[in-house]
């Protein structure tokens, strides 16, 4: 239930679920993953295989055989096989350095 209330947007459920890759950043692991639901900042996650050891913290899910389509994730739960996951926008990273940079700047 609390994972539901956290939602910030509507998700999309699978019947099947949605079959795709988790790849680490710098591609020295890979799981086979099948996407239960999505929405527009996130996605829930059934894991083949332990999570166990991996750097999840960031990674890419890919979505398609090409690896073209993809997006890159942080880890946001785990709970037994399956993740919840939030997808991170490109300059994701560097607003919030920047976000500190100037607070500390106005507080000075």
């Amino acid at each position: 239930m609390a994972a539901a209330e956290r939602r910030k947007g509507e998700r999309v459920t699978f019947e099947r679920g949605f079959t795709a890759h988790m790849m680490g950043i710098d591609g020295t692991w890979r799981r086979d993953c099948v996407m239960e639901d999505v929405s527009e900042t996130g996605a829930k996650l059934t894991v083949e295989g332990s999570i166990e050891g991996l750097h999840l913290k960031e990674f890419f899910l890919l979505l398609s055989s090409t690896g073209l389509a993809y997006r890159r994730c942080e880890l946001a739960w785990v709970n037994g096989d399956q993740i919840g996951v939030n997808f991170l926008k490109q300059g994701d990273k560097k607003k919030k350095a920047g976000k500190r940079g100037a607070e500390q700047t106005t507080e000075a």
